[in-house]
């Protein structure tokens, strides 16, 4: 497992994180995940509360990738990696906790990805760099 660093956290805490799947004919979908947060240094987690296209994706694939971008410093990561799909257990639980502390609808799962690739989203000649593959 790649492993987050202290700017890679202040960066998923303070910026809005997409999430990028792709359906079983390859045809992508990426969308905004404003549940995305820190699970632990090895993954990152989300609430699944449209179970909509990525949600079907993800089941059908369980891959994922996340990005997220401090626009003003053109500086940027994308997570790349395998999502378990909790529901039903105590991650899907406090899930639920965590939807209902902030006033949002109740997930139908919690997904929580395990970061395999890391590379660099900044600008300049490192974009698109792998800095990080387990």
């Amino acid at each position: 497992m790649a492993t987050l660093t202290a700017a890679m956290k202040e960066m998923l805490n303070s910026q809005l994180s997409f999430l990028a799947t792709a359906d079983e004919n390859n045809q992508p979908q990426v969308g905004p995940k404003g549940t995305m947060r820190i699970f632990d240094d090895h993954h990152l987690i989300y609430n699944e509360h449209t179970a909509k296209q990525a949600w079907h994706n993800v089941q059908k694939s369980h891959i994922a990738a996340v990005a997220v971008v401090d626009h003003a410093a053109f500086k940027g990561f994308r997570f790349e990696g395998h999502v378990e799909i909790h529901q039903n257990d105590q991650i899907h639980e406090d899930a639920k906790a965590y939807a209902k502390d902030h006033k949002l609808p109740e997930p139908v799962a919690a997904n929580v990805i395990t970061i395999e690739r890391i590379y660099l989203l900044d600008a300049g000649p490192h974009a698109g760099d792998l800095i990080e593959e387990n």
